[in-house]
């Protein structure tokens, strides 16, 4: 199967569903970008925005984006399961770093309000972007985090992926240092094992 580039279709899960995001999406992403939960360990690769326009700037970014290769997408609830109304923006996440000759591509860039941190919300975002990049025809995804971020770090591991090494000194921060990082990986292989983990996870909630 050749490898090619994520559609940009929406993928829509039982609890949240994923869209390409869109300059229309900075109001509601701004209640996540200015949660000051999210930074409070200074993990952010980039600094909090000072204002509504100050999202709107890193939104469109985003968007611009999409033509070298990473497709962003809002997070938002589809109202199931009790975490909040249908449409409610809880993050974003994106599928980057394409390589189709190579067949691998990085899934990251995501950011998730603290409110809906430990619930259904990463998983199942983390099960609809897995299952898209295989179909797509990838064999290998790398999912990567600051070697300091204890929480994100046990996050990926219990996702299933398979902790690769570190890179030293590899990312400046937004306030000037450098992280380590810490690679993961899922392969086409292990895909389903992880898909049947990341499904017993989230039918306990399962209407």
């Amino acid at each position: 199967m050749v490898a090619t580039p994520p559609t940009g279709e929406p993928l829509v899960g039982t609890y949240v569903r994923l869209d390409p995001v869109t300059s229309e999406d900075a109001e509601g992403l701004h209640s996540v970008y200015s949660d000051p939960q999210v930074y409070s360990q200074g993990f952010v690769m980039r600094p909090p925005p000072a204002d509504l326009a100050g999202t709107r700037d890193l939104v469109l970014r985003d968007v611009a984006d999409r033509a070298s290769g990473r497709l962003a997408y809002t997070v938002r609830l589809t109202g199931e399961g009790g975490l909040g109304p249908v449409g409610t923006i809880v993050g974003t996440t994106s599928l980057g770093d394409v390589d189709v000759t190579n067949e691998r591509i990085h899934l990251g860039w995501t950011l998730y309000g603290s409110r809906w941190w430990g619930t259904v919300v990463n998983p199942e975002c983390k099960l609809l972007l897995l299952g898209h990049a295989f179909d797509c025809g990838f064999g290998r995804v790398k999912i990567q985090t600051d070697a300091v971020n204890a929480r994100s770090r046990a996050a990926i591991a219990k996702l299933g992926a398979t902790e690769e090494g570190v890179l030293r000194r590899h990312t400046r921060r937004a306030d000037g240092t450098f992280r380590d990082t810490v690679v993961f990986s899922v392969l086409r292989q292990e895909w389903p094992p992880v898909r049947v983990g990341l499904e017993r996870r989230l039918s306990p909630l399962a209407p």
